[in-house]
C-alpha cells in the first residue's frame, strides 16, 4: 500500500479530489494549508506528490475526524531500527477514546517519515497526549537511544502537523 501527499490551496485540491470519487482521498485543512492524502495499491492521481509506502497500519482511514502527522527525520543508517520500533510497539493508542486511524509511512524520496493518526475530534488526541498510555508508549526500552554511537538515527528535528479532515457533506 502507497500514500501520497499534495499541498495547495482549497479550492484547487477540491476540484482535483471531485475529479476522482472512487479514489480513497481525503481533504484536510488547518489555517494555513490545505492537503490531499491518496491511499493506494496502485498509481497516484498526482503529478508530483511526497511518496511513501505504508510500513504499519491499523483502522481504516475516513473523511472526518482529527488528523495529526509526527514528521520524523530518520538517518539512511537508523531506517531499520525505527521500523522496527513501530513495528514492535507496544499499540496502546489503538486503544484510546475516539482514535481511528494508524499509519506509518516511510519515505521514497526523502528522509522524513510520517506518523499518521485520526482521531474522532481534537480533544480525543489531546486526551491521549495526556494519558498515562502515551507516557507508556513513549517512555518504553523500545524508545531507548541507539547504543552504538556510529550509527545516529535521527536527521534532523522531528515536527507535528495537523489538520481537520473535510467531510464530503460539509464542502
Amino acid at each position: 500500500m502507497n500514500v501520497f501527499i499534495t499541498s495547495g490551496t482549497y479550492d484547487f485540491l477540491k476540484i482535483k479530489k471531485d475529479k476522482h470519487p472512487n479514489e480513497k482521498i481525503l481533504l484536510m485543512q488547518n489555517p494555513d494549508t490545505a492537503v490531499l492524502l491518496h491511499e493506494t495499491t496502485g498509481k497516484t492521481i498526482f503529478s508530483s506528490p511526497r511518496k511513501y509506502e505504508v510500513v504499519d497500519g491499523k483502522g481504516t482511514l475516513q473523511d472526518h475526524g482529527y488528523v495529526v502527522m509526527n514528521n520524523i527525520p530518520v538517518s539512511e543508517e537508523g531506517r531499520p531500527v525505527f521500523e522496527h520500533r513501530f513495528k514492535n510497539r507496544a499499540g496502546f493508542i489503538e486503544n484510546e477514546p475516539g482514535f481511528v486511524a494508524l499509519r506509518v509511512l516511510r519515505p521514497i524520496n526523502s528522509e522524513t517519515y510520517v506518523i499518521l493518526t485520526i482521531w474522532e475530534k481534537q480533544a480525543d488526541f489531546l486526551n491521549w497526549k495526556n494519558s498515562s498510555s502515551f507516557k507508556m508508549a513513549h517512555n518504553s526500552d523500545s524508545k531507548a537511544p541507539v547504543t552504538n554511537s556510529s550509527q545516529k538515527m535521527f536527521s534532523g528535528e522531528a515536527y507535528v502537523t495537523q489538520y481537520t479532515l473535510v467531510k464530503d457533506s460539509e464542502e
